[in-house]
């Protein structure tokens, strides 16, 4: 489906970007995975993506940092050829309520989640928008639609980039560009695995089809916003959440 194409993923060492990155494989793309934490993380994920048989990167980098960044897609583009589909997947946590959050723990968060993602999608557009083609897909989060208890700086990042996704759709829309958002509810992670039994009971009860999701969900989705198949969709903010109670 992908053969020739290249997928630029941030924050493809684990979780959805991880889940992401193994789907498009499997569709024959290229990928490269930004991450800061891939000098420790790539020696054991190589053989796994190879074993698709193509193309695989592993590019450390901090994405909050937008000459890091800058660095990142040049050498990317320069090994790859070309960044056809752009993933913004990186994100953190770091949760609280505001009256005892530190400046340090909002800006941390806005900066990965958000910034990261401007960066990123500010180095990879001008080699699309010499193309005229190109997909870009920004994860965001219910939690940015909804907002939640005690998570006010990630819920700010999450809306940030759902304001993101849509101004950016309109800017690059005319040479051909697709921009969307997934927000992602609940799903199967390290971070979910963590929680309590009675936790996730309770969290079962918000949503209409009684489970988590899973890394697959979102991937598959990935995959048919970056696919011919979805040429005329831009601009949106889809959810993968099954149907979660606000």
């Amino acid at each position: 489906m992908f053969a020739g194409k290249t997928v630029l993923i941030t924050g493809g060492t684990s979780g959805i970007g991880l889940q992401t990155a193994k789907s498009f494989a499997e569709k024959n793309a290229n990928v490269a995975i930004a991450s800061i934490d891939c000098d420790t993380a790539a020696d054991g994920l190589r053989d796994d993506l190879e074993a698709f048989g193509t193309k695989i990167g592993f590019y450390t980098c901090d994405v909050s940092d937008f000459d890091a960044a800058g660095a990142a897609v040049k050498q990317i583009a320069e090994d790859f050829g070309a960044v056809d589909i752009l993933i913004n997947n990186a994100g953190i946590t770091r949760d609280g309520l505001l009256i005892r959050m530190s400046e340090t723990d909002f800006d941390r968060v806005i900066s990965i989640n958000l910034k990261g993602c401007f960066n990123f999608s500010r180095h990879v557009s001008p080699l699309m928008f010499r193309k005229k083609s190109g997909r870009i897909i920004n994860i965001s989060s219910v939690i940015g639609l909804y907002g939640n208890m005690g998570q006010v700086n990630y819920a700010a990042s999450k809306a940030g980039v759902v304001g993101l996704t849509k101004s950016l759709a309109k800017e690059l829309g005319s040479r051909g560009i697709t921009v969307n958002a997934i927000a992602p509810g609940y799903i199967e992670t390290a971070m979910t695995d963590k929680l309590d039994e009675k936790i996730k009971e309770k969290l079962f009860e918000r949503i209409a089809m009684r489970k988590l999701g899973k890394p697959e969900d979102v991937a598959n989705l990935a995959v048919f916003l970056a696919s011919e198949q979805a040429a005329y969709i831009t601009g949106q903010v889809i959810q993968v959440d099954g149907c979660i109670a606000v």
